[in-house]
This record gives structure tokens, sequence and C-alpha cells, in this order.
């Protein structure tokens, strides 16, 4: 299932701050913080990927339902239900 780069510039910018979590995650070990206050964030990061990778799919769903130039509805059921389990 291929997806247009264009419809994902939320997706990116989410990735981007998620990353910027990890990043302090990171610090927060390294300086000994509180265990709840990293699993804290951590939860947060992990909700932020997952809603990245449900935005992929579902836009890669619409573009997928979209019929094809002879008219039939091109939707590989098996990869969608694969990919949405492997967010599970």
């Amino acid at each position: 299932m291929d997806v247009d780069a264009a419809e994902l510039t939320d997706v990116l910018a989410r990735l981007k701050r998620v990353q910027g979590q990890l990043g302090g995650i990171i610090r927060m070990i390294e300086e000994g913080r509180d265990c709840a206050d990293v699993v804290t964030q951590l939860a947060a990061a992990s909700k932020a990927l997952d809603k990245a990778g449900f935005k992929i799919i579902s836009t890669g769903l619409r573009q997928c339902i979209a019929e094809d130039e002879n008219g039939s509805q091109r939707v590989n059921e098996a990869e969608l239900e694969r990919l949405f389990l492997s967010l599970a």
C-alpha cells in the first residue's frame, strides 16, 4: 500500500515531536529521574506513535478504496487487517 507523502504532513510533524520526546526520555533516564515520570513520557510517546500509524493506514485506506483506472476497487483486506493488528 503506497501512501501519498503530501497527505502525511501532519504525521511527519507528529513524528518529529515524538523524536523530541524520545530525546527527553533518554535525558530523563540519564539524569536518574523518577520512574513514574519516565513511564508517563514513554506512554505519551507510544500513543503518539500509534496515532501516526493509524493516520498512515487510514490515509492509505482512502487511497486504496478509490477506484483504479479500470473502475474496480483495489483494496487488499488481508494487508489492511495485518497493518491494523500490527498497531494493536
